[in-house]
């Protein structure tokens, strides 16, 4: 499992399977986003299951499906509640692109515009073409 940590409190990764789940635990993580739409995944990493396994385990799941050609601001508000709660908070997509952007734009107006770009940064996401779209965020 490739754990990326964006902040202290906030991580994206690839894809994980309900075999992951524990590691997620022991890390301390206490809630998991699923960004990927169950259209991309087959049953076996579909939301439900990946639903199971986490609450299983005692931490909080939520379901905030991303499709990257038609991004919401209900889903960059629910990332944002999401890497709001306490403890620390994983997010997981195909990738990790799409959980690193709906967070930085979850951060408008909470961060500088520089310091979510440099978070993503070294997570291995670019997101600087999203300074444009950040800073009108942020202005709302």
């Amino acid at each position: 499992m490739d754990i990326r940590h964006l902040t202290p409190t906030f991580a994206v990764a690839p894809q994980i399977t309900p075999g992951d789940v524990s590691a997620l635990k022991e890390a301390g993580f206490t809630t998991v986003i699923c960004n990927r739409p169950d259209g991309e995944v087959t049953p076996e990493l579909g939301s439900e299951a990946m639903r199971a396994a986490v609450e299983a385990a005692g931490m909080t799941f939520i379901l905030n499906p991303v499709d990257g050609a038609a991004m919401t601001l209900d889903n960059v508000e629910a990332q944002g509640a999401g890497a709001a709660l306490d403890g620390p908070v994983f997010a997981y997509c195909r990738s990790g692109t799409r959980s690193s952007i709906v967070w930085a734009l979850s951060q408008a107006g909470k961060m500088d515009v520089d310091a979510i770009i440099a978070a993503c940064a070294k997570g291995g996401y670019d997101v600087a073409h999203l300074r444009g779209q950040i800073d009108a965020l942020a202005q709302r």
